[in-house]
């Protein structure tokens, strides 16, 4: 899924802005610190910590086929099929983009799993699944680029699985190939997969939990030190620059999103260059990948004195955001944890419902940035111990003399006793990093 800041890269790709080349960003985390060229002194401390993440296992992605399983049967269910995207990698650790032609991973609730793709991609799936679980007895079934890659789908299925039970597809399969594997597995019907992905997705093993962790860490290192090395005068695309860079010298892929002024007023943004103020709002947003996991955390803060309207704002919003955790543990109604925080900025004057806080409280996040499941009114799912969610209430002000928004985000993990947060909590807009 596309992250906020690519989305607005790709808006504002004709604009005039100096941009670091992703390669010349990678090269300063492989140079010594009094080699990398005009990198602030707090970016070049930070260290590559890429060596701290331990891969997931095969044993637990065979666990995680073996969870899929048992739900696929639950849920009285033949099959499921997956193309190419998080999910695939997810269940066989291949990291396989999706083309136009269909490479669908197929799963029965009992048996063994078999791959539909192109004959040219026999050799690089074989590799693959060579560290896979069940490699070794997936079938590999072949189409060339004139035959029906759907109906050599819908005979594997029928060879794999006596049942008659429904197809699940997972959630990201693109229509052209879900409209073909419907026709093409008639009269069996098709339906959602996201009870068994999102079922095993949902709850992370403690070694998810791990790969989340370090992300959480190392985007809060990057935050603080290119915030220590920026001042008044210097653009947003300057912030967002150094953040590459930064993230580069952790030995991580990154990004962030800057706004300033009136533009933290829009929740994801504007893609207008911008100019650092100083006593103006500040707003950062993303996050980083380690190991397939991400981060998603967001930072508001001041370069110089902030207004009394400001630092109002931003204390309301940390009250919600700790409503918000206080308000999560398990078996609470998803739905209360939105209404947890929502009932904190209402009370001060920012409602009704959605009037200054505009979007959800918070949303799952592991392998995509947005997953499964929402904090949102009128979801009455429960939560569960280790999900995963982010907590990032927002009072967003376009309408006030001088706009502004406030927005604090940090990723939480519902625990046996309630939620904790993977990162402290912002204390203030003029030292957003101090800790207690």
């Amino acid at each position: 899924m596309p992250s906020r800041r690519r989305f607005l890269l790709n808006a504002s790709a004709a604009a005039p802005a100096l941009v670091l080349s992703a390669n010349a960003a990678r090269s300063f985390a492989e140079q010594p610190a009094d080699c990398a060229p005009h990198l602030p002194a707090p970016v070049l401390a930070l260290k590559n910590r890429s060596d701290e993440a331990v891969p997931i296992s095969a044993a637990e992605r065979q666990h995680r086929c073996d969870r899929a399983q048992e739900l696929l049967s639950q849920h009285k269910l033949a099959a499921l099929t997956v193309t190419g995207g998080t999910t695939l990698q997810y269940f066989l650790g291949i990291p396989a983009g999706q083309s136009e032609r269909l490479l669908a991973w197929t799963l029965p609730a009992s048996g063994k799993p078999f791959i539909v793709c192109p004959t040219f991609e026999e050799g690089r799936i074989h590799e693959a699944l060579s560290t896979s679980p069940n490699g070794a007895s997936t079938r590999v079934y072949t189409w060339n680029e004139d035959a029906d890659p759907y109906a050599l789908l819908a005979n594997s299925l029928r060879a794999a699985t006596p049942s008659t039970l429904p197809l699940a597809l997972d959630e990201r399969v693109q229509f052209v190939f879900a409209d073909g594997i419907a026709k093409a597995v008639a009269p069996r019907q098709v339906t959602s997969g996201i009870p068994v992905v999102a079922g095993c997705r949902s709850i992370k093993s403690p070694a998810e939990l791990a790969l989340m962790q370090l992300a959480n860490d190392i985007t809060l290192s990057v935050y603080k030190a290119v915030y220590e090395s920026c001042a008044p005068g210097q653009t947003n695309r300057d912030f967002t620059n150094l953040v590459d860079a930064a993230y580069a010298r952790c030995g991580v892929r990154g990004e962030a999103s800057c706004q300033v002024g009136a533009y933290s007023a829009q929740p994801h943004g504007s893609p207008t260059p911008q100019v650092i103020r100083e006593n103006q709002i500040v707003l950062i947003d993303d996050g980083c990948f380690v190991q397939g996991y991400q981060s998603d955390i967001s930072r508001t803060f001041v370069y110089g004195t902030p207004t009394d309207r400001q630092k109002r704002v931003f204390d309301i919003v940390h009250q919600a955001q700790s409503a918000a955790l206080a308000a999560a543990r398990p078996g609470v109604e998803m739905q209360a944890v939105d209404a947890a925080a929502r009932n904190v900025i209402t009370a001060a004057g920012f409602g009704p419902d959605y009037k200054h806080f505009t979007h959800r409280v918070g949303h799952g996040i592991g392998m995509d940035m947005h997953e499964w499941y929402y904090l949102v009114r009128g979801n009455t799912r429960t939560l569960q111990p280790n999900m995963t969610f982010s907590d990032e209430p927002g009072i967003y002000l376009a309408d006030d003399p001088q706009p502004f928004g406030v927005r604090l985000e940090d990723d939480m993990h519902i625990t046996e006793s309630g939620a904790r947060l993977f990162t402290p909590q912002s204390p203030s807009l003029e030292h957003p990093f101090a800790t207690a």
